[in-house]
């Protein structure tokens, strides 16, 4: 129990609370197996407290074993539990760690061997009011376990507390006595000796990249020429088939959705579901061992290094997506898997009464980012990604969580700051999904130079356009040309921008274009979950038509919107389908959709209609990679630096004017931006001046043709169109060219991109 000082400052409410809970903390059903297992003789020896984890190594005498060691701060006792077999039959051996070294447990056991499972019990006091909550009957996975064995069903026993006490006010102050190893994963003991000296990572610059957003199950379940048993797996998306595929986009990283272990959510499993994107983090150090195709004694750690190689093999990186702001334990009505009996004060950032989490993410809890232990675990799971598994970089699932001090968001915090000047971190690449759900959260822009940022700015303007929904076209004009407005300050560069107009969370882009709501029924939340700002358009009917015409309209704002994305200064990000016309139908939500909902449909392929539109991703991609021009190192100056008047970036209307400040101001349909390929700063690997092509975009997002003036000298005196979107073929240029100084009729809804000839 706490303190007489803890009680006295709790309120009368709390401590009638608290008093009764303590009177009923035994379930009337719950006995620890009747008595407690003797200890068995099995040696173990001081070891180290580092590194963390388990890891097998040779012992003192030249004996192989494994080194446990396992940071549990206020803890009284740490029992390592070693599991032979599997399921019912599966024995448990305890271990008391008794070596404590800055509170960290330590142990080598000889004769463990790789494969071993295991978890551990941590003994402690029970008092939530003070954020105590430890409990021997639950156990616990090892926050560095390397591999996990099994998947969280989420029955009651693996609640620390009472789940299904009648006071439910109180429930989470009932400490539950029955033991959970039967129905938890365990961790598995993995031998590192990989070498990576085969292998070449791509290293894309910033700049350079293109980022494919994909989900590893999804991607290739369906995949017709990717054999059964590999699909949905690790194995799948290093099959060739699948790499193919990302060849012949032309894109340069793929980012996956998270694959570190993670947890289903009893509320899903309850309504038949399970959680298909992965934000519901348990294990930072291990694959996700569903997405395994050869095991998951281990198997899944090799598998996971072969597939890096096969995409580093190809030159895509591998940028991995997140978690690391909350974990599965969810809050105080959460179950109890890892961290929250291991040190729940110490991971978890907890509200003034202790009793229950502060909550920035939406998700129950929010890990303690300021704590050194928390600091250190995030940093060792970066870094081992990084040095041992061969990623590239990473996208932080609402990283303001994690640039929060004690309260507020600080672009000075600990987090940030131990990034910064971490050697192995600070290389690879770095990009923040930048807010949270707490007060202050929203931070597009904010974040310090190294990170790059999801820019929603971009996404909310380029859907307003193209809906024709925007006031005026100044929004616009900062979006196409890198968001100066937003990252040209401490050195940051127009790279710090990723472009999307949709992500997996969201419509896909069909679905933008054939739906004005959400329609997410088959979630079984009412269709009360997902975002009702959508900025969508269904184009004149609800969901699939069969008339032509509209059919017809909304491939036509398909490839206007990925036009407009792929020739936008900054790094584009692309969602996992978009271009072969993927629909969720209608659900803007599908994050517990683990079947054809969310799954890849390659017979879209085989349609002419969608096939056009890969075709056209294609060629978009094929530009960029071709010309600097259209994926600048720096921000465009806007100012002559020749004779002539030319400068990098200019504005024009359809009258062939330059836009003025008038302009910018009014309602626009129609906008024409010109990049020069003369003054593009920068200079080659062998400091010579970096040249290119001049371009012409013209977007117009009006329902009926505009006459467009074609800027005559110095602009230009002849343009070829390489790109019409109202047209649907798209497997090669139109090969049009048009004298300067004289109109062009740019067809309705479309984007037309000129190259300067002359």
């Amino acid at each position: 129990m706490s303190s007489a000082a803890e009680q006295e400052a709790v309120p009368e409410a709390e401590r009638e609370d608290r008093a009764e809970g303590a009177a009923r903390s035994v379930h009337p059903a719950a006995v620890l197996n009747g008595r407690r297992r003797p200890v068995p003789p099995v040696p173990v020896w001081p070891g180290a407290p580092t590194p963390l984890g388990a890891r097998f190594r040779a012992g003192p005498d030249g004996a192989a074993g494994t080194n446990f060691a396992l940071w549990a701060g206020g803890a009284e006792a740490v029992e390592l539990c070693l599991f032979d077999g599997q399921g019912a039959g599966s024995r448990e051996t305890r271990i008391p760690l008794t070596e404590l070294t800055h509170e960290i447990w330590h142990g080598f056991v000889p004769g463990v061997l790789p494969g071993q499972r295991y978890g551990y019990r941590v003994h402690g006091r029970w008092d939530p009011w003070t954020g105590a909550r430890w409990n021997p009957a639950k156990l616990l996975l090892d926050p560095y376990a390397r591999a996990v064995d099994g998947d969280f069903g989420l029955p009651a026993e693996v609640y620390g507390h009472v789940r299904d006490w009648p006071q439910q006010h109180v429930a989470d102050t009932v400490r539950d006595e029955r033991d959970s190893a039967p129905y938890v994963p365990k961790g598995v003991v993995v031998h590192d000796d990989d070498d990576w000296a085969d292998d070449h990572r791509p290293k894309t610059p910033w700049a350079d990249s293109v980022i494919y957003e994909v989900h590893v199950r999804g991607f290739t379940k369906l995949h017709p020429d990717i054999p059964e048993r590999l699909r949905g797996t690790y194995a799948g998306l290093a099959h060739p088939a699948a790499v193919e595929h990302l060849v012949r986009l032309g894109v340069t990283a793929v980012e996956l959705l998270p694959v570190h272990q993670f947890a289903h959510e009893d509320h899903l499993l309850e309504r038949g579901l399970r959680n298909y994107w992965g934000y519901n983090s348990i294990g930072y150090f291990a694959p996700h061992a569903a997405y395994a195709s050869s095991g998951t004694a281990g198997q899944q750690v090799g598998e996971f290094k072969r597939m890096v190689r096969a995409l580093h093999a190809a030159g895509i990186e591998v940028i991995l997506d997140v978690v690391y702001n909350h974990t599965a334990e969810a809050g105080e009505l959460g179950p109890t898997l890892s961290l929250k009996g291991i040190d729940n004060r110490g991971f978890y950032r907890l509200q003034p009464d202790a009793r229950r989490y502060a909550d920035y993410t939406g998700c129950g809890n929010t890990l303690h980012v300021v704590q050194p232990q928390v600091l250190r675990l995030i940093t060792d799971s970066l870094r081992y990604w990084v040095t041992e598994m061969g990623v590239d970089g990473f996208r932080f699932d609402l990283a303001a969580a994690l640039a929060r001090s004690m309260h507020d968001v600080d672009m000075l915090s600990p987090f940030l700051a131990v990034i910064a000047q971490d050697p192995v971190l600070r290389r690879v690449k770095l990009i923040a999904e930048p807010w949270d759900v707490g007060a202050g959260g929203y931070q597009v822009g904010a974040f310090p130079p190294l990170w790059a940022e999801w820019n929603d700015r971009y996404r909310n303007a380029v859907r307003d356009f193209w809906h024709h929904a925007l006031p005026d076209v100044r929004e616009m004009g900062y979006r196409l040309s890198g968001s100066s407005d937003l990252y040209s300050w401490g050195g940051r560069r127009p790279y710090a921008s990723v472009n999307y107009v949709t992500a997996h969370d969201g419509f896909t882009l069909r679905d933008l274009v054939s739906y004005d709501r959400k329609h997410n029924e088959a979630n079984g939340e009412g269709n009360r979950d997902g975002t009702d700002d959508n900025r969508s358009w269904n184009c004149g009917a609800e969901g699939d038509s069969g008339d032509e015409r509209i059919r017809a309209l909304r491939r036509r704002q398909q490839r206007n919107l990925l036009t407009t994305l792929l020739l936008s200064t900054g790094v584009p990000m692309l969602v996992a389908g978009d271009e072969m016309g993927r629909t969720q139908r209608g659900n803007n939500n599908a994050y517990c959709q683990d079947n054809e909902t969310s799954w890849l449909d390659w017979s879209l392929l085989r349609e002419p209609g969608w096939r056009v539109l890969s075709d056209l991703t294609s060629r978009l991609i094929a530009l960029r990679h071709r010309h600097p021009v259209l994926r600048r190192r720096a921000f465009f100056s806007g100012r002559s630096h020749s004779a002539d008047g030319l400068r990098d970036l200019a504005w024009f209307t359809p009258r062939g004017a330059e836009m003025t400040e008038a302009d910018w101001y009014a309602p626009a349909a129609t906008l024409g931006m010109y990049l020069s390929g003369r003054d593009i700063p920068g200079r080659d690997g062998r400091g010579a001046p970096v040249l290119d092509d001049s371009f012409l975009i013209v977007l117009h997002a009006g329902e009926r043709p505009v006459e467009f003036v074609l800027p005559g000298p110095p602009w230009a005196e002849h343009y070829e169109v390489l790109v019409d979107t109202s047209r649907e073929e798209q497997a090669q240029a139109p090969g049009v060219t048009h004298r300067a100084d004289g109109p062009i009729t740019v067809p309705e809804r479309s984007v037309l991109l000129l190259k300067v000839t002359g």
